[in-house]
């Protein structure tokens, strides 16, 4: 059974830096794209960065220039460096990738348990 386990959340100051780290593990065949979302109180889920198998990167407008996504493509893993924290990044963000478990399977979408982000002077 594939799991996306996140980690790196917490507490910043405004203008500070985080960095989330998302493994997916299980039975893992191939891995088309990884991405972060993030979900504010009262507030749709949006899309913050995306990364594909062929390293081609897609950011929402709020976070260009300030957030970087990347992947290690050996662990399975898709990381989110943020600076520049503004408040009105503060959410749960969540790791997402669109993966085939095995070979000939059609691919799923899983995401992982979700990680809060809070930026607050």
């Amino acid at each position: 059974q594939v799991q996306l386990v996140e980690s790196g959340g917490g507490s910043v100051q405004p203008g500070g830096s985080l960095t989330l780290s998302c493994a997916a593990s299980g039975s893992i065949f191939s891995i088309y794209t990884m991405a972060w979302y993030r979900q504010a109180p009262g507030k749709q889920r949006e899309l913050v960065a995306a990364i594909t198998s062929a390293g081609s990167t897609n950011y929402a407008d709020s976070v260009k220039g300030r957030f970087t996504v990347s992947k290690n493509n050996a662990k399975n893993t898709v990381y989110l460096q943020m600076n520049s924290l503004k408040p009105e990044d503060t959410a749960v963000y969540y790791c997402y990738a669109d993966l085939q478990e095995y070979r000939g399977t059609i691919p799923y979408d899983y995401w992982g348990q979700g990680t809060q982000v809070t930026v607050s002077s």
